[in-house]
Protein backbone atom coordinates (compact mmCIF):
# COMPACT_ATOMS: atom_id res chain seq x y z
CA UNK A 1 0.00 0.00 0.00
CA UNK A 2 1.19 3.52 -0.74
CA UNK A 3 1.80 5.65 2.34
CA UNK A 4 1.21 9.36 2.94
CA UNK A 5 3.10 10.57 6.01
CA UNK A 6 1.59 13.59 7.74
CA UNK A 7 3.18 15.78 10.40
CA UNK A 8 2.14 19.07 11.91
CA UNK A 9 4.64 21.77 11.00
CA UNK A 10 2.61 24.00 13.31
CA UNK A 11 -1.08 24.62 13.99
CA UNK A 12 -1.53 26.12 10.53
CA UNK A 13 0.27 23.82 8.12
CA UNK A 14 0.73 20.07 7.59
CA UNK A 15 3.97 18.64 6.17
CA UNK A 16 3.26 15.88 3.65
CA UNK A 17 5.68 13.12 2.62
CA UNK A 18 4.79 10.75 -0.22
CA UNK A 19 6.12 9.59 -3.56
CA UNK A 20 6.09 11.97 -6.50
CA UNK A 21 3.18 10.29 -8.23
CA UNK A 22 0.89 10.71 -5.20
CA UNK A 23 2.09 14.31 -4.79
CA UNK A 24 0.92 15.08 -8.33
CA UNK A 25 -2.43 13.45 -7.57
CA UNK A 26 -2.73 15.62 -4.45
CA UNK A 27 -1.87 18.71 -6.45
CA UNK A 28 -4.67 17.94 -8.90
CA UNK A 29 -7.14 16.96 -6.12
CA UNK A 30 -6.65 20.26 -4.29
CA UNK A 31 -6.69 22.47 -7.42
CA UNK A 32 -9.74 24.52 -8.39
CA UNK A 33 -10.60 27.06 -11.02
CA UNK A 34 -11.16 30.56 -9.65
CA UNK A 35 -14.64 31.87 -10.54
CA UNK A 36 -14.36 34.26 -13.47
CA UNK A 37 -10.75 33.25 -14.21
CA UNK A 38 -11.30 33.51 -17.99
CA UNK A 39 -11.79 37.27 -17.68
CA UNK A 40 -8.68 37.89 -15.57
CA UNK A 41 -5.62 39.51 -17.24
CA UNK A 42 -3.17 36.85 -16.01
CA UNK A 43 -5.23 34.12 -17.67
CA UNK A 44 -5.78 36.14 -20.84
CA UNK A 45 -2.02 36.77 -21.05
CA UNK A 46 -1.37 33.03 -20.58
CA UNK A 47 0.79 33.44 -17.49
CA UNK A 48 -1.70 31.61 -15.23
CA UNK A 49 -3.99 28.63 -15.82
CA UNK A 50 -6.84 30.04 -13.71
CA UNK A 51 -6.42 27.59 -10.85
CA UNK A 52 -5.78 28.02 -7.15
CA UNK A 53 -3.70 25.22 -5.60
CA UNK A 54 -4.25 24.46 -1.94
CA UNK A 55 -1.54 21.79 -1.85
CA UNK A 56 1.92 23.23 -2.50
CA UNK A 57 3.82 20.58 -4.42
CA UNK A 58 7.13 22.50 -4.10
CA UNK A 59 7.08 22.72 -0.30
CA UNK A 60 4.77 19.68 0.19
CA UNK A 61 2.45 21.40 2.63
CA UNK A 62 -1.30 21.57 3.11
CA UNK A 63 -3.50 23.76 5.37
CA UNK A 64 -4.36 21.84 8.56
CA UNK A 65 -8.08 22.40 8.13
CA UNK A 66 -8.06 20.24 4.99
CA UNK A 67 -6.88 17.10 6.77
CA UNK A 68 -10.33 15.49 6.56
CA UNK A 69 -10.30 16.00 2.77
CA UNK A 70 -6.83 14.43 2.67
CA UNK A 71 -8.27 11.48 4.57
CA UNK A 72 -11.11 11.20 2.02
CA UNK A 73 -8.56 11.34 -0.81
CA UNK A 74 -6.49 8.51 0.70
CA UNK A 75 -9.48 6.29 1.50
CA UNK A 76 -10.87 6.56 -2.04
CA UNK A 77 -7.51 5.43 -3.47
CA UNK A 78 -6.62 2.81 -0.85
CA UNK A 79 -3.65 4.84 0.39
CA UNK A 80 -2.51 4.69 4.01
CA UNK A 81 -2.09 7.84 6.11
CA UNK A 82 0.58 7.72 8.79
CA UNK A 83 0.65 10.56 11.36
CA UNK A 84 3.78 11.34 13.37
CA UNK A 85 4.39 12.69 16.90
CA UNK A 86 1.52 15.09 17.15
CA UNK A 87 -1.94 14.68 18.59
CA UNK A 88 -3.96 16.92 16.33
CA UNK A 89 -4.59 16.80 12.62
CA UNK A 90 -7.92 18.51 12.21
CA UNK A 91 -9.98 15.77 13.83
CA UNK A 92 -11.31 15.55 17.41
CA UNK A 93 -8.83 14.34 19.99
CA UNK A 94 -10.61 12.00 22.42
CA UNK A 95 -8.35 13.01 25.29
CA UNK A 96 -9.36 16.63 24.93
CA UNK A 97 -13.03 16.14 24.16
CA UNK A 98 -15.21 18.59 25.98
CA UNK A 99 -18.04 17.24 28.10
CA UNK A 100 -21.36 18.92 27.15
CA UNK A 101 -22.44 18.76 30.81
CA UNK A 102 -19.35 20.74 31.79
CA UNK A 103 -20.05 23.31 29.10
CA UNK A 104 -23.71 23.61 30.14
CA UNK A 105 -22.74 24.14 33.80
CA UNK A 106 -20.16 26.73 32.79
CA UNK A 107 -22.73 28.65 30.72
CA UNK A 108 -25.30 28.54 33.52
CA UNK A 109 -22.72 29.91 35.95
CA UNK A 110 -22.03 32.82 33.59
CA UNK A 111 -25.50 34.27 34.31
CA UNK A 112 -25.80 35.87 30.88
CA UNK A 113 -27.67 39.13 30.40
CA UNK A 114 -28.80 41.29 27.49
CA UNK A 115 -30.20 44.81 27.79
CA UNK A 116 -30.14 44.30 31.55
CA UNK A 117 -32.30 41.16 31.50
CA UNK A 118 -31.25 37.51 32.06
CA UNK A 119 -30.97 35.43 28.88
CA UNK A 120 -30.32 31.78 28.18
CA UNK A 121 -28.30 30.02 25.52
CA UNK A 122 -30.52 28.54 22.77
CA UNK A 123 -30.16 24.86 21.88
CA UNK A 124 -28.54 25.48 18.49
CA UNK A 125 -26.09 27.98 20.05
CA UNK A 126 -25.13 25.39 22.65
CA UNK A 127 -24.64 22.74 19.95
CA UNK A 128 -22.41 25.15 18.00
CA UNK A 129 -20.25 25.88 21.05
CA UNK A 130 -19.90 22.17 21.87
CA UNK A 131 -19.04 21.25 18.27
CA UNK A 132 -16.41 23.99 18.04
CA UNK A 133 -14.73 23.13 21.35
CA UNK A 134 -14.80 19.38 20.71
CA UNK A 135 -13.12 19.81 17.35
CA UNK A 136 -10.84 22.71 18.32
CA UNK A 137 -11.71 24.36 15.02
CA UNK A 138 -14.40 24.79 12.38
CA UNK A 139 -16.54 27.30 10.49
CA UNK A 140 -19.85 27.96 12.22
CA UNK A 141 -22.32 28.84 9.48
CA UNK A 142 -25.35 30.55 10.96
CA UNK A 143 -27.61 33.27 9.52
CA UNK A 144 -27.79 36.88 10.67
CA UNK A 145 -29.92 37.21 13.79
CA UNK A 146 -29.04 33.75 15.11
CA UNK A 147 -26.84 35.21 17.85
CA UNK A 148 -23.34 34.57 16.50
CA UNK A 149 -21.92 37.18 18.88
CA UNK A 150 -23.20 35.14 21.86
CA UNK A 151 -21.65 31.97 20.41
CA UNK A 152 -18.32 33.82 20.07
CA UNK A 153 -18.66 35.19 23.60
CA UNK A 154 -19.24 31.72 25.06
CA UNK A 155 -16.25 30.30 23.15
CA UNK A 156 -14.14 33.18 24.46
CA UNK A 157 -15.25 32.72 28.06
CA UNK A 158 -14.86 28.95 28.02
CA UNK A 159 -11.44 29.12 26.41
CA UNK A 160 -10.21 31.64 28.98
CA UNK A 161 -11.92 29.96 31.94
CA UNK A 162 -11.41 26.25 31.26
CA UNK A 163 -8.80 25.72 28.55
CA UNK A 164 -6.42 28.60 29.28
CA UNK A 165 -7.09 29.41 32.96
CA UNK A 166 -3.50 30.47 33.68
CA UNK A 167 -3.69 33.21 31.07
CA UNK A 168 -0.55 31.98 29.33
CA UNK A 169 -2.00 32.65 25.89
CA UNK A 170 -4.33 35.35 24.57
CA UNK A 171 -7.35 35.20 22.28
CA UNK A 172 -7.65 37.09 18.97
CA UNK A 173 -10.94 37.98 17.26
CA UNK A 174 -10.57 39.27 13.70
CA UNK A 175 -13.42 41.15 11.99
CA UNK A 176 -13.72 42.82 8.55
CA UNK A 177 -14.83 46.34 9.63
CA UNK A 178 -14.20 48.90 12.36
CA UNK A 179 -17.93 49.04 13.08
CA UNK A 180 -17.87 45.35 13.96
CA UNK A 181 -15.01 45.92 16.41
CA UNK A 182 -17.13 48.41 18.33
CA UNK A 183 -20.31 46.40 18.08
CA UNK A 184 -18.72 43.19 19.34
CA UNK A 185 -17.08 45.09 22.20
CA UNK A 186 -20.49 46.48 23.19
CA UNK A 187 -22.15 43.07 22.77
CA UNK A 188 -19.65 41.56 25.23
CA UNK A 189 -20.39 44.35 27.69
CA UNK A 190 -24.12 43.66 27.22
CA UNK A 191 -23.57 39.97 28.07
CA UNK A 192 -22.00 40.93 31.38
CA UNK A 193 -18.26 41.14 30.66
CA UNK A 194 -15.99 43.81 32.21
CA UNK A 195 -14.68 44.73 28.78
CA UNK A 196 -12.50 47.63 29.95
CA UNK A 197 -10.26 45.18 31.80
CA UNK A 198 -10.57 42.19 29.50
CA UNK A 199 -10.75 43.39 25.88
CA UNK A 200 -8.45 45.53 23.73
CA UNK A 201 -9.62 47.08 20.43
CA UNK A 202 -7.35 47.54 17.42
CA UNK A 203 -8.26 49.62 14.38
CA UNK A 204 -7.34 52.95 12.75
CA UNK A 205 -3.94 53.33 14.34
CA UNK A 206 -4.85 52.12 17.85
CA UNK A 207 -2.05 50.69 20.00
CA UNK A 208 -1.11 47.11 19.10
CA UNK A 209 0.54 46.47 22.45
CA UNK A 210 -1.82 45.46 25.26
CA UNK A 211 -2.24 43.56 28.54
CA UNK A 212 -5.84 42.33 28.11
CA UNK A 213 -6.53 38.67 27.44
CA UNK A 214 -8.72 39.30 24.39
CA UNK A 215 -8.12 41.42 21.29
CA UNK A 216 -10.75 42.46 18.73
CA UNK A 217 -9.16 43.80 15.56
CA UNK A 218 -9.87 44.47 11.91
CA UNK A 219 -7.77 42.29 9.64
CA UNK A 220 -6.48 45.41 7.88
CA UNK A 221 -4.87 46.63 11.11
CA UNK A 222 -2.78 43.56 11.90
CA UNK A 223 -2.01 41.44 8.85
CA UNK A 224 1.38 43.12 8.39
CA UNK A 225 2.42 42.53 12.03
CA UNK A 226 5.44 40.20 12.47
CA UNK A 227 4.97 36.51 13.25
CA UNK A 228 6.34 37.05 16.76
CA UNK A 229 3.36 39.29 17.56
CA UNK A 230 0.90 36.54 16.61
CA UNK A 231 2.70 33.91 18.70
CA UNK A 232 0.99 35.25 21.85
CA UNK A 233 -2.41 33.90 20.73
CA UNK A 234 -3.62 30.41 21.54
CA UNK A 235 -7.06 30.90 20.02
CA UNK A 236 -8.17 32.89 16.97
CA UNK A 237 -11.73 33.60 15.83
CA UNK A 238 -12.55 35.06 12.43
CA UNK A 239 -16.00 36.68 12.58
CA UNK A 240 -17.79 37.14 9.23
CA UNK A 241 -14.81 35.31 7.77
CA UNK A 242 -16.27 35.45 4.24
CA UNK A 243 -15.63 39.23 4.30
CA UNK A 244 -11.85 39.07 4.56
CA UNK A 245 -9.45 39.56 1.70
CA UNK A 246 -8.32 35.98 1.11
CA UNK A 247 -4.57 36.63 0.90
CA UNK A 248 -4.54 38.79 4.05
CA UNK A 249 -6.61 36.28 6.02
CA UNK A 250 -4.29 33.46 4.95
CA UNK A 251 -1.32 35.58 6.06
CA UNK A 252 -2.86 36.16 9.50
CA UNK A 253 -3.87 32.54 10.07
CA UNK A 254 -0.51 31.19 8.93
CA UNK A 255 1.24 33.50 11.39
CA UNK A 256 -0.94 32.20 14.26
CA UNK A 257 1.29 29.15 14.61
CA UNK A 258 0.54 28.74 18.36
CA UNK A 259 -3.24 28.91 18.00
CA UNK A 260 -4.52 25.34 18.10
CA UNK A 261 -8.08 26.63 18.63
CA UNK A 262 -9.34 28.46 15.53
CA UNK A 263 -12.94 29.19 14.63
CA UNK A 264 -14.62 31.04 11.79
CA UNK A 265 -18.18 32.36 11.78
CA UNK A 266 -20.29 33.48 8.86
CA UNK A 267 -23.89 34.14 7.95
CA UNK A 268 -23.39 33.00 4.39
CA UNK A 269 -20.70 31.80 2.01
CA UNK A 270 -20.66 32.39 -1.72
CA UNK A 271 -21.31 28.75 -2.68
CA UNK A 272 -18.12 28.45 -4.70
CA UNK A 273 -15.96 25.42 -3.96
CA UNK A 274 -12.78 27.48 -4.09
CA UNK A 275 -13.95 30.06 -1.56
CA UNK A 276 -15.24 27.45 0.87
CA UNK A 277 -12.16 25.24 0.74
CA UNK A 278 -9.77 28.15 1.28
CA UNK A 279 -11.72 29.07 4.43
CA UNK A 280 -11.92 25.44 5.57
CA UNK A 281 -8.18 25.12 5.12
CA UNK A 282 -7.71 27.98 7.60
CA UNK A 283 -10.45 27.17 10.13
CA UNK A 284 -11.69 23.61 9.58
CA UNK A 285 -14.86 22.05 8.19
CA UNK A 286 -18.20 23.82 7.97
CA UNK A 287 -20.80 23.21 10.68
CA UNK A 288 -24.35 24.31 9.80
CA UNK A 289 -25.71 25.81 13.02
CA UNK A 290 -29.25 26.69 11.91
CA UNK A 291 -31.16 28.37 9.06
CA UNK A 292 -33.17 31.55 8.58
CA UNK A 293 -36.28 29.46 7.89
CA UNK A 294 -35.95 27.56 11.20
CA UNK A 295 -35.40 30.78 13.15
CA UNK A 296 -38.49 32.33 11.59
CA UNK A 297 -40.51 29.22 12.45
CA UNK A 298 -39.22 29.50 16.03
CA UNK A 299 -40.35 33.15 16.04
CA UNK A 300 -36.76 34.17 16.77
CA UNK A 301 -36.41 36.21 13.56
CA UNK A 302 -38.89 38.60 12.02
CA UNK A 303 -40.99 37.55 9.06
CA UNK A 304 -39.74 38.96 5.79
CA UNK A 305 -41.76 40.39 2.95
CA UNK A 306 -40.00 41.24 -0.31
CA UNK A 307 -41.33 43.67 -2.89
CA UNK A 308 -39.38 43.55 -6.13
CA UNK A 309 -39.96 46.98 -7.69
CA UNK A 310 -39.24 46.52 -11.39
CA UNK A 311 -38.73 49.96 -12.90
CA UNK A 312 -39.78 49.96 -16.55
CA UNK A 313 -37.89 52.63 -18.48
CA UNK A 314 -39.56 54.42 -21.39
CA UNK A 315 -39.65 52.81 -24.83
CA UNK A 316 -37.55 55.67 -26.15
CA UNK A 317 -34.76 55.00 -23.63
CA UNK A 318 -34.91 51.23 -24.04
CA UNK A 319 -35.08 51.35 -27.86
CA UNK A 320 -31.99 53.55 -28.03
CA UNK A 321 -30.10 51.82 -25.26
CA UNK A 322 -28.19 49.40 -27.48
CA UNK A 323 -25.23 47.37 -26.27
CA UNK A 324 -23.76 49.33 -23.38
CA UNK A 325 -21.10 47.86 -21.11
CA UNK A 326 -21.87 47.10 -17.48
CA UNK A 327 -20.15 50.13 -15.96
CA UNK A 328 -21.85 52.53 -18.38
CA UNK A 329 -25.23 51.04 -17.50
CA UNK A 330 -24.60 51.25 -13.77
CA UNK A 331 -23.40 54.83 -14.05
CA UNK A 332 -26.52 55.81 -15.97
CA UNK A 333 -28.91 54.11 -13.55
CA UNK A 334 -27.56 55.60 -10.30
CA UNK A 335 -27.52 59.11 -11.80
CA UNK A 336 -30.97 58.88 -13.41
CA UNK A 337 -32.99 61.56 -11.64
CA UNK A 338 -36.48 60.00 -11.99
CA UNK A 339 -35.11 56.81 -10.40
CA UNK A 340 -33.61 58.70 -7.45
CA UNK A 341 -36.82 60.69 -7.04
CA UNK A 342 -38.74 57.42 -6.92
CA UNK A 343 -36.43 56.05 -4.18
CA UNK A 344 -36.72 59.35 -2.28
CA UNK A 345 -40.51 59.30 -2.34
CA UNK A 346 -40.57 55.63 -1.41
CA UNK A 347 -38.30 56.17 1.61
CA UNK A 348 -40.35 59.10 2.88
CA UNK A 349 -43.67 57.29 2.41
CA UNK A 350 -42.62 54.25 4.43
CA UNK A 351 -43.54 53.91 8.09
CA UNK A 352 -40.93 52.80 10.60
CA UNK A 353 -37.11 52.88 10.52
CA UNK A 354 -35.61 52.42 7.06
CA UNK A 355 -32.17 51.48 5.75
CA UNK A 356 -31.27 52.51 2.18
CA UNK A 357 -28.21 50.72 0.80
CA UNK A 358 -26.15 52.17 -2.03
CA UNK A 359 -22.90 51.19 -3.78
CA UNK A 360 -21.28 54.41 -5.05
CA UNK A 361 -20.56 57.21 -2.59
CA UNK A 362 -20.06 60.37 -4.65
CA UNK A 363 -22.31 59.71 -7.63
CA UNK A 364 -25.17 58.05 -5.77
CA UNK A 365 -25.05 57.93 -1.97
CA UNK A 366 -24.40 61.60 -1.31
CA UNK A 367 -26.89 62.99 -3.88
CA UNK A 368 -29.58 60.51 -2.77
CA UNK A 369 -29.09 61.43 0.88
CA UNK A 370 -29.33 65.13 0.04
CA UNK A 371 -32.54 64.61 -1.98
CA UNK A 372 -34.17 62.73 0.91
CA UNK A 373 -32.97 65.23 3.47
CA UNK A 374 -34.21 68.24 1.46
CA UNK A 375 -37.65 66.77 0.89
CA UNK A 376 -38.05 65.47 4.46
CA UNK A 377 -37.36 68.84 6.04
CA UNK A 378 -36.44 69.13 9.72
CA UNK A 379 -39.12 66.91 11.17
CA UNK A 380 -37.48 63.54 10.49
CA UNK A 381 -34.08 62.14 11.41
CA UNK A 382 -32.03 61.33 8.30
CA UNK A 383 -28.54 59.84 8.66
CA UNK A 384 -25.75 59.22 6.19
CA UNK A 385 -23.07 56.54 6.64
CA UNK A 386 -20.15 55.66 4.37
CA UNK A 387 -16.56 54.51 4.76
CA UNK A 388 -15.60 58.09 5.61
CA UNK A 389 -17.94 58.16 8.61
CA UNK A 390 -16.07 57.87 11.89
CA UNK A 391 -16.55 54.52 13.63
CA UNK A 392 -17.85 56.11 16.83
CA UNK A 393 -20.34 58.15 14.79
CA UNK A 394 -21.60 54.98 13.07
CA UNK A 395 -22.13 53.34 16.44
CA UNK A 396 -23.97 56.40 17.75
CA UNK A 397 -26.24 56.43 14.69
CA UNK A 398 -27.02 52.75 15.19
CA UNK A 399 -27.94 53.31 18.84
CA UNK A 400 -30.05 56.39 18.05
CA UNK A 401 -32.05 54.56 15.38
CA UNK A 402 -32.78 51.68 17.77
CA UNK A 403 -34.72 54.17 19.90
CA UNK A 404 -36.45 55.92 16.99
CA UNK A 405 -39.63 55.01 15.15
CA UNK A 406 -39.30 56.78 11.80
CA UNK A 407 -35.61 57.36 11.05
CA UNK A 408 -33.83 56.83 7.74
CA UNK A 409 -30.22 55.67 7.29
CA UNK A 410 -28.66 56.10 3.85
CA UNK A 411 -25.64 53.81 4.03
CA UNK A 412 -23.03 52.29 1.75
CA UNK A 413 -23.13 48.54 1.25
CA UNK A 414 -19.60 48.23 2.58
CA UNK A 415 -20.43 49.75 5.96
CA UNK A 416 -23.92 48.55 6.84
CA UNK A 417 -24.54 45.41 4.79
CA UNK A 418 -22.39 43.12 6.97
CA UNK A 419 -22.54 42.44 10.66
CA UNK A 420 -24.22 45.65 11.84
CA UNK A 421 -27.27 44.93 13.96
CA UNK A 422 -30.12 47.42 14.29
CA UNK A 423 -32.88 46.14 16.53
CA UNK A 424 -35.82 48.23 15.31
CA UNK A 425 -35.39 48.16 11.56
CA UNK A 426 -38.61 47.85 9.56
CA UNK A 427 -37.66 48.58 5.94
CA UNK A 428 -34.65 47.97 3.69
CA UNK A 429 -34.28 49.48 0.23
CA UNK A 430 -31.78 48.04 -2.25
CA UNK A 431 -30.95 51.22 -4.15
CA UNK A 432 -28.04 49.65 -6.06
CA UNK A 433 -28.12 46.48 -8.15
CA UNK A 434 -26.14 43.45 -6.95
CA UNK A 435 -26.06 39.73 -7.66
CA UNK A 436 -23.65 38.70 -4.90
CA UNK A 437 -25.33 36.07 -2.70
CA UNK A 438 -23.23 37.11 0.29
CA UNK A 439 -24.06 40.79 -0.10
CA UNK A 440 -27.78 40.16 -0.69
CA UNK A 441 -28.26 37.80 2.27
CA UNK A 442 -26.12 39.88 4.61
CA UNK A 443 -28.06 43.00 3.66
CA UNK A 444 -31.38 41.24 4.26
CA UNK A 445 -30.07 40.11 7.61
CA UNK A 446 -29.94 43.72 8.81
CA UNK A 447 -33.71 43.67 9.06
CA UNK A 448 -34.45 40.21 10.40
CA UNK A 449 -34.03 40.97 14.08
CA UNK A 450 -37.42 41.12 15.76
CA UNK A 451 -38.56 44.67 16.38
CA UNK A 452 -39.82 45.69 19.79
CA UNK A 453 -43.19 46.45 18.20
CA UNK A 454 -43.38 43.05 16.47
CA UNK A 455 -43.69 44.49 12.95
CA UNK A 456 -42.47 42.44 9.98
CA UNK A 457 -39.52 43.50 7.90
CA UNK A 458 -40.11 44.60 4.33
CA UNK A 459 -37.41 44.62 1.66
CA UNK A 460 -37.85 46.86 -1.37
CA UNK A 461 -35.64 45.49 -4.13
CA UNK A 462 -35.31 48.19 -6.80
CA UNK A 463 -34.65 46.59 -10.20
CA UNK A 464 -34.19 48.18 -13.61
CA UNK A 465 -35.67 47.03 -16.91
CA UNK A 466 -33.81 48.58 -19.82
CA UNK A 467 -34.14 45.64 -22.17
CA UNK A 468 -35.41 45.89 -25.74
CA UNK A 469 -36.58 42.75 -27.54
CA UNK A 470 -33.88 40.13 -26.90
CA UNK A 471 -31.28 42.61 -25.69
CA UNK A 472 -31.26 42.09 -21.90
CA UNK A 473 -29.53 44.69 -19.74
CA UNK A 474 -27.03 43.71 -17.06
CA UNK A 475 -28.91 44.96 -14.00
CA UNK A 476 -32.09 43.18 -15.08
CA UNK A 477 -30.10 39.95 -15.17
CA UNK A 478 -28.78 40.78 -11.70
CA UNK A 479 -32.35 41.13 -10.50
CA UNK A 480 -33.08 37.65 -11.84
CA UNK A 481 -30.10 36.33 -9.84
CA UNK A 482 -31.45 37.93 -6.65
CA UNK A 483 -34.85 36.31 -7.26
CA UNK A 484 -33.08 32.94 -7.53
CA UNK A 485 -31.61 33.61 -4.08
CA UNK A 486 -35.06 34.47 -2.69
CA UNK A 487 -36.45 31.23 -4.10
CA UNK A 488 -33.55 29.20 -2.72
CA UNK A 489 -33.99 30.73 0.75
CA UNK A 490 -37.79 30.30 0.55
CA UNK A 491 -38.42 34.02 1.01
CA UNK A 492 -41.85 35.29 -0.02
CA UNK A 493 -41.74 37.95 -2.74
CA UNK A 494 -43.98 39.78 -5.19
CA UNK A 495 -42.96 41.63 -8.36
CA UNK A 496 -44.43 45.06 -9.06
CA UNK A 497 -43.90 46.67 -12.47
CA UNK A 498 -43.60 50.45 -12.29
CA UNK A 499 -43.27 52.80 -15.25
CA UNK A 500 -40.57 55.39 -14.70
Amino acid sequence: MDVITVKNRNHSVLDIKCDWGIANELSEFFSFYVPGYKFMPAYKNKVWDGKIRLFNIQTMDLPVGLYSYLSDFAKARDYTIKTTHDNYYGTPDVKEKINPKTIMKFIEDEKLTSRGQPISCRDYQFDAVCHALENKRGILLSPTGSGKSLIIYLLLKYWHGMINPNGRKKLLIVVPTTSLVEQMYEDFRDYGMMVENGVHKIYSGKDKQFNQGTVISTWQSIYKMPSAWFSQFGCVIGDECHGFKAKSLTTIMNKCTEADYRFGTSGTLDNTQTHELVLQGLFGRIFHVTTTKKLQEMNTLADLKINVLLLIYSNEIRKNWGKKDYHTELDYIVKYEPRNKFITNLALDLKGNSLILFQFVDKHGKPLHQMIKDKAGDGRKIFYVSGDTDTNDREQIRKIVENEENAIIVASLGTFSTGINIRNLHNIIFASPSKSQIRVLQSIGRGLRKSDDGRITTLYDVADDLHWKNNMNYTLNHSAERIKIYNREQFKYTIHKIDI
